[in-house]
């Protein structure tokens, strides 16, 4: 979608079927504290089927669960399960989807 950082030093999957809405930051690189002339590389995974809303970072070395839903403007720092709805900054679970 439109506007979309996607920040792949580190390694992006996008599984099938996996939805991106506009202005997604994907970010699998970072700077060490320490030392801010290494750059830290982390994978990231969106899994199959899941859904990242509009505006939402994805930080280093965040997997998005498949089927999982990420909500508008979320800064996701941990692993989101499958088959979940978190939101929030930091992302927070909201719900489990019954599919």
């Amino acid at each position: 979608m439109n506007g979309c950082l996607m920040m792949g030093a580190g390694g992006i999957t996008i599984d099938e079927g996996a939805m991106i809405a506009a202005n997604v930051q994907l970010i699998s690189n970072n700077h060490d504290p320490l030392d801010l002339q290494v750059l830290t590389c982390k994978p990231v995974r969106i899994g199959r089927s899941a859904w990242v809303g509009a505006g939402a970072t994805i930080l280093p070395g965040v997997t998005v669960g498949d089927g999982a839903i990420v909500a508008a403007g979320a800064v996701v720092t941990k692993d989101v399960a499958p088959n979940t709805i978190v939101g929030g900054n930091p992302a927070r679970l909201i719900k489990t989807i019954n599919r």
